[in-house]
């Protein structure tokens, strides 16, 4: 599987949603929260090209936006695919 990074804060729902996606499709993530680390959140707005609200998703580096993004992807049977 590639890389999954997600930008997270611990009181988002929807980090925890996607988080949840994420797991039942088997993808290991790495987790940064930028409630904890608060310089993350800069690099997180510029990696995501502006993208300012958690969860930010980025799969193998690339920027694929939030939960809704996410689901999305999902539901149109290819987040299988990026993850692979």
């Amino acid at each position: 599987m590639k890389r999954v990074e997600i930008y997270t804060t611990p009181i988002c729902g929807y980090c925890a949603a996607a988080k949840r996606l994420l797991t039942q499709k088997g993808a290991a993530f790495e987790e940064i929260d930028v409630m904890r680390d608060p310089a993350r959140r800069a690099e997180m707005t510029k990696r995501s090209h502006g993208g300012r609200t958690v969860p930010q998703i980025f799969i193998a580096g690339a920027p694929i936006g939030g939960c809704d993004e996410l689901y999305a992807l999902d539901r149109a049977g290819k987040l299988d695919g990026l993850l692979a």
